[in-house]
């Protein structure tokens, strides 16, 4: 995984894309690297992941367009199929993944912080979908995801523009959730990582599993998952230390992901 720097702090994993020198574009062998990445997290001991980029000055400046450049109708498809196929691992991750943005979050950039679960950005930070200008379309979800979260006429505004925008429209429209210094970013997702990381596991899996099966589905039917994601938290060790510190006034819990 030369691409890819992972690191634990307590409960909590740092997957850092390495590739300063390309602004940490995205070609083949990142993505392998990091779907390689993925596959080593420890999940009974790591309860967040953090998602970044190396350097200050780019998360992730698209994908690679050399690589790109000379890629068939079937390549191309494959490619995008390729790039699919990570960031759904990703947004479907067990656990809670925090994108913190410094810097360029362009084409597959945008799409990869687009897969998580929460955005937060440096105030340098920027993002757009570039591509009808490169003559293609977003091909990693962009033109899915960037709809869900804002809206689909802001999407179709910044995807038909080809318009990057700053920190602080990214934060208006919603695509993040906060912004901070670029000395503060860092420091900022790792305590709302370790915040996340206090709680019980398994109750934050399932909050993770029933927004996102949730949203696919109609509310009588998303119900239907919540209450069954609830009752699966029962008889656990960990809703039983839970339940038992409050009733006890406790402010220490020993949730052990079981």
């Amino acid at each position: 995984m030369s691409n890819v720097l992972y690191e634990v702090e307590g409960n909590v994993g740092i997957l850092t894309i390495s590739r300063e020198k390309a602004l940490n574009a995205l070609n083949s062998e990142v993505l392998e690297d990091l779907n390689a990445a993925l596959d080593a997290v420890n999940l009974d001991e790591i309860r967040c992941l953090i998602l970044t980029g190396a350097g200050q000055k780019s998360f992730v400046a698209g994908a690679d367009i050399a690589e790109m450049s000379t890629l068939t109708k079937a390549e191309g498809e494959a490619f995008g199929k390729k790039g699919n196929d990570l960031f759904r691992k990703i947004e479907t991750f067990p656990i809670p993944v925090i994108a913190a943005v410094n810097g360029f979050a362009l084409g597959g950039g945008c799409e990869i912080a687009m897969s998580c679960d929460i955005r937060i950005c440096s105030d340098n930070a920027q993002f757009g979908q570039p591509e009808v200008g490169l003559g293609i379309t977003p091909g990693f979800g962009g033109t899915q995801r960037l709809a869900r979260l804002v809206s689909p006429g802001m999407a179709k505004q910044l995807i038909y523009t080809a318009r990057n925008i700053k920190a602080d429209e990214a934060y208006r429209i919603g695509l993040v959730n906060a912004v901070y210094t670029q000395e503060e970013l860092m420091p900022a997702a790792q305590k709302m990582a370790a915040t996340i990381a206090k709680n019980a596991p398994i109750a934050v899996r399932h909050c993770k599993q029933a927004i996102n099966e949730g949203l696919q589905t109609d509310m009588d039917q998303a119900i239907v998952i919540e209450e069954k994601l609830f009752g699966d938290c029962f008889e656990t060790h960990d809703q039983v230390e839970g339940m038992s510190a409050f009733l006890e006034k406790r402010k220490e819990k020993n949730f052990i992901n079981k």
